[in-house]
């Protein structure tokens, strides 16, 4: 079998362009994108992935050294952004809503170095293992894959963004980072906030009373004993949260 150097390059340029898109989802999208998966690893999941699409795809014509091809490298970089950060913005509500819960409790120095997300306070680590275990109980891996695959059919490689509302969708969808974190932890807030009150009315009625040396360890285990309580209201309003960032996903580059 001879294989001739055009068909060669012909082989490698309908393999890159897939390959861009499928690698920048790789490195931007959750649980793909964690430090804790080695590059290599990611590297080789996106050639994979690639070498399983790209005969599927069609690959119009394009000279590699023009400006075309440059613009078409900057749209399939931005198409995988995209993707990545529309659910990347679900982690961010999560994160944002252990902040606000820590703030109430009087724990916003506790913090931990997280290598993906930097300095994050302790309990917005926890709601994360707990909203990664469900996006893997969910097959939100599945989905991901399944989404960019159909992204080739329902935005094909050499159409750009601005012809689609994807743009306009996701900043519409980036307000979920502080709705999503309210009616995520709501309850919890609600209860320290009554618990912060009391703690005024009996500071009025007693001004001998130090509140600040009753407040702070009332407050820790009162706020921890709400989150046990409610675990299950913030598990399910995680699920709505990934299922939402995903039936966005769906509109936005599939137009479903």
């Amino acid at each position: 079998m001879n294989i001739m150097l055009p068909e060669i390059v012909n082989l490698l340029q309908n393999f890159m362009w897939p390959f861009v898109r499928v690698s920048v989802v790789m490195i931007a999208a959750p649980l793909f994108g964690l430090e804790a998966i080695n590059l290599r690893i990611r590297i080789a999941i996106g050639f994979v992935l690639t070498w399983m699409i790209f005969p599927l795809v069609e690959v119009p014509a394009i000279d590699p050294l023009s400006i075309f091809a440059v613009q078409l490298m900057i749209n399939e970089i931005l198409v995988g952004i995209l993707m990545g950060l529309t659910l990347q913005i679900v982690v961010a509500a999560i994160v944002t809503s252990g902040q606000v819960v820590s703030s109430s409790m009087g724990l916003g120095m506790a913090n931990m170095v997280d290598p993906n997300l930097g300095n994050v306070p302790t309990l917005s680590q926890f709601f994360l293992v707990i909203s990664m275990l469900l996006f893997l109980g969910l097959g939100g891996h599945l989905v991901i894959i399944s989404i960019l695959v159909q992204s080739f059919t329902s935005l094909p490689i050499g159409e750009g963004l601005a012809n689609t509302n994807a743009v306009q969708g996701f900043l519409v969808w980036s307000s979920t980072i502080f709705i999503g974190a309210l009616t995520l932890v709501l309850p919890i807030v609600l209860g320290l906030l009554m618990v912060n009150v009391c703690l005024g009315v009996i500071s009025r009625a007693s001004p001998s009373l130090n509140v600040f040396a009753v407040g702070f360890p009332a407050l820790i285990p009162l706020g921890f004993g709400m989150v046990i309580i409610t675990m299950g209201f913030i598990t399910s309003r995680m699920e709505s949260l990934w299922f939402a960032g995903f039936q966005v996903l769906n509109e936005n580059l599939l137009g479903l």
